[in-house]
Parts: C-alpha cells; sequence; structure tokens
C-alpha cells in the first residue's frame, strides 16, 4: 500500500504530466519548483522527485543553469538500414538537416583505414545537424570516399546521403555498426543545445557498397544523438 507522501508524489506527477502533455508545448518552460510547491501545496522533495520521474520518461528535459522544459519526445528506432530521413518519417516526425561542414580533407586513421587511403590522402567530410521537428536529434559526421563519388561536395546535402551515393551507382548494401554510451564535446554541443558532457548515444558506422560478396567500401561516419531524444528498439528471439 502506498504511503501518504507516494500519493501526493504521483498526484503531483500527473498534474505536471498534464501541464506538459496540455497547456505547454515543446520547448516551453516548467514553471519553477518554488511556484509549483506553492501551487500543489506540496513539498519542495515532493515536486522534485514528480519532476525527476517525467525526466527520466522524457516527458520533461532539463537544461542546466535555465531550467526545466517540456520535451521535444524521443524517438525511437528500430536497429535496420535506413537513412535519418526515412527512421524520422517512420517515428512520425519531420526530418531536416543543416550542413555544418562539406569539404575534402584527410580523415582520422579509422576512416582511412576503411576507406583504404593512404597517410595524407583526403575524403570527403560531410558534417550535419540532423533535427526532427525543428529539435537538433544528432550530429553526423561522414567521411566518403572521394574515387566513388568526385562531386559530392557540389551537390544539395540536405537530403539524405544514401540515395545520393545510390544516384551514383554506389549504393549503401551493408553496414557494420557499434553504439557506445558517451559524453558530448564541446563543440558538438553546442550544435546538439546541450551543456557540454551531457550524455549521448554514439554511432560508429562503415557502410558498403558493391555487389553481393564484392564489398567496397564506401563511408565512414561518427553520429553523436542526444541520449534524452533518441533510442533504440531491438527485438530478440532464441536461436
Amino acid at each position: 500500500m502506498e504511503t501518504r507522501g507516494g500519493l501526493k508524489h504521483e498526484w503531483v506527477r500527473l498534474q505536471l504530466q498534464t501541464l506538459a502533455q496540455g497547456r505547454l508545448g515543446p520547448g516551453d518552460a516548467l514553471p519553477g519548483e518554488r511556484q509549483l510547491e506553492e501551487q500543489f501545496g506540496v513539498s519542495r522533495i515532493t515536486v522534485r522527485r514528480a519532476i525527476s520521474d517525467l525526466v527520466r520518461e522524457g516527458v520533461l528535459v532539463r537544461v542546466k543553469g535555465k531550467g526545466t522544459f517540456v520535451s521535444h519526445g524521443r524517438v525511437r528506432s528500430d536497429l535496420h538500414l535506413a537513412s535519418f530521413n526515412e527512421d524520422m518519417r517512420a517515428a512520425g516526425f519531420i526530418p531536416s538537416t543543416r550542413v555544418v561542414t562539406a569539404v575534402s580533407a584527410v580523415p582520422p586513421g579509422p576512416a582511412a583505414q576503411h576507406l583504404g587511403l593512404g597517410a595524407g590522402e583526403p575524403a570527403h567530410l560531410l558534417r550535419r545537424l540532423r533535427l526532427a521537428n525543428d529539435a537538433p536529434v544528432s550530429v553526423d559526421e561522414s567521411w566518403v570516399a572521394p574515387d566513388l563519388v568526385p562531386d559530392l561536395l557540389s551537390q544539395e546535402l540536405t537530403g539524405s546521403l544514401y540515395a545520393i551515393l545510390a544516384a551514383a551507382g554506389h549504393p549503401v548494401r551493408q553496414v557494420e555498426q557499434t553504439v557506445e554510451a558517451g559524453a558530448v564535446t564541446e563543440d558538438i554541443a553546442e550544435l546538439l543545445e546541450v551543456p557540454p558532457g551531457s550524455p549521448v548515444l554514439v554511432f560508429h558506422r562503415r557502410s558498403f557498397s558493391g555487389e553481393e560478396n564484392q564489398d567496397v567500401p564506401i563511408e565512414y561516419s561518427v553520429s553523436t544523438y542526444r541520449s534524452d531524444r533518441y533510442q533504440l528498439s531491438m527485438r530478440l528471439v532464441q536461436a
């Protein structure tokens, strides 16, 4: 049986959830803790506990030094081969992209190794901010083999990179991907609109083109996702 304090906490949580999903919209600030304490006639501890629950559920998001805001929502994605745009549309969001960098540059070791480049050889570097319903979700840094798509940097790059590669005759047919938890760096934090050091999901992806059994390395990417706006879903079956 719940205690009286437990019932108060649950009641406040429901009131805040109704507020966040009703009168307030995504990105709107939640009233301050003192105001909520007086409005609901409960202790500061009860208010903070209710807010913490809603932050964990993805309804609210805390921004250090600014306050608590209504979340733009969390994209839930199954592990499958799809572009960011396809992923967002499948989840019911409107995707958009802002190109941050599109240059020829010398890639870091892992990218150069995957693309088969020698020391000092350049590749196409494309860094883009990806948004869902105009809210920052991820920063994608892609390195693409220059000899396979020589005119990549002159193309419209706010759409699907996979579509561009396919149109050039090099569709992505297979990827190898790892995902790890990390702390966001200062430069990426600014783009994602989060404090430096905030928790993020980091995807390292090696993409291949080519016919069956003839894998051709075409792209190496590192994508940094806001953990409060993106989650992975997977289905496991017994072998």
